[in-house]
């Protein structure tokens, strides 16, 4: 799995007789039958055996409790290696990473890669820990930060790109085993997602975002969707009820001030699932969350929570989501 950029791994791949004996070292490891990996209420990941998702790999006989607890990797603005970022070829196949932090979004297959790698050297010279927020790309900078969004879910993790792989042309990133189970495609082993390369000013204001979030927050009102939210056209308003005063007061100081903060919840490619997780995030979280709204941005069902009035105000929350396995961001609007 892990292609670590030098001269030795090219070499050994050379000398290989076989593409079989080639995909026994690589990302494009053929996958065979998939353990099967479920999470309690408690958050404690019990593995069943049964193989893993590519050929001698899978998760470890015992994993640690609450996953869903691990935070997403913190990005910052680092120096990119030379290495691991010059053009190779892998299985005949030229790859040219990119060389600067520029802009990157495309959808295609996750997967992901456990036991077999886990303390192995990645392509940074960094060992892998299949426990920590980390992924593998193919020509992705290393070391570099992406959010990947899961298109069945709409779950998102961020993660530090520091590794090469996979090499199997239907494939498009590797996460960690956290990673994926975090997105919800662990069992399975593969699931569809989108991969954005996260910018420098976007990684700022992140950063910016926690540096704020002792600020004090000021009371919310409470916002319950009506019974209808869960039947609108995608990128309407949705309708809501209660404190509606106190509402449409915290969104007009929200305008007057300029661009209003919100949290996205979520990123779906049907206008009926962002619809259901509207409904849903009504319900469980009416007491945190102002008005729900399901916006079309291209191809995609994006759910947003707010205006909130503060960075912090919209970071405190944030953290109150994941602290209960629920992630989100603050975007600007």
């Amino acid at each position: 799995m892990l292609f670590q950029g030098n001269r030795k791994c090219l070499v050994l791949m050379a000398m290989l007789a076989s593409a079989c004996a080639l995909l026994l070292s690589g990302c494009s490891t053929t996958p065979k039958s998939s353990g099967k990996v479920a999470a309690g209420k408690t958050g404690k990941v019990k593995v069943k055996k049964g193989g893993g998702y590519y050929l001698d790999d899978g998760p470890m006989d015992e994993v640690p409790d609450n996953l869903l607890e691990v935070p997403d990797a913190e990005p910052r603005v680092e120096k990119l290696a030379s290495g691991p970022n010059k053009p190779y070829v892998v299985f005949g196949r030229t790859y040219t990473p990119m060389t600067q932090i520029s802009a990157y979004r495309k959808k295609g297959v996750g997967s992901w890669y456990g036991k077999k790698f886990h303390g192995q050297k990645t392509s940074s010279g960094e060992p892998y820990d299949m426990f920590k927020m980390t992924a593998a790309h193919p020509t992705l900078p290393i070391p570099s930060y992406a959010r990947v969004t899961s298109l069945e879910t709409g779950k998102q993790v961020i993660v530090r790109v520091n590794d090469r792989g996979p090499f199997l042309s239907n494939r498009l990133i590797d996460l960690s085993y956290t990673a994926a189970y975090k997105l919800g495609y662990l069992e399975k082993g593969s699931g569809q997602v989108e991969v954005e390369l996260l910018l420098p000013d976007e990684i700022e204001r992140i950063n910016l975002a926690k540096k704020d979030a002792g600020s004090p927050i000021e009371p919310k009102p409470v916002v319950v969707a009506s019974a209808e939210s869960g039947t609108q056209n995608a990128g309407a308003t949705p309708v809501v009820v209660a404190n509606e005063q106190k509402t449409a007061s915290s969104a007009s100081k929200a305008v007057s001030s300029g661009p209003a903060y919100y949290l996205q919840l979520g990123a779906y490619q049907q206008a009926s699932n962002a619809q259901s997780y509207q409904a849903k995030f009504s319900l469980d979280w009416a007491h945190k969350l102002p008005s729900l709204e399901v916006v079309q941005t291209g191809d995609y069902y994006k759910l947003f929570a707010g205006p909130f009035n503060t960075l912090a105000e919209a970071t405190q929350v944030v953290e109150e989501m994941k602290s209960m396995g629920t992630n989100s961001f603050v975007v600007r609007r």
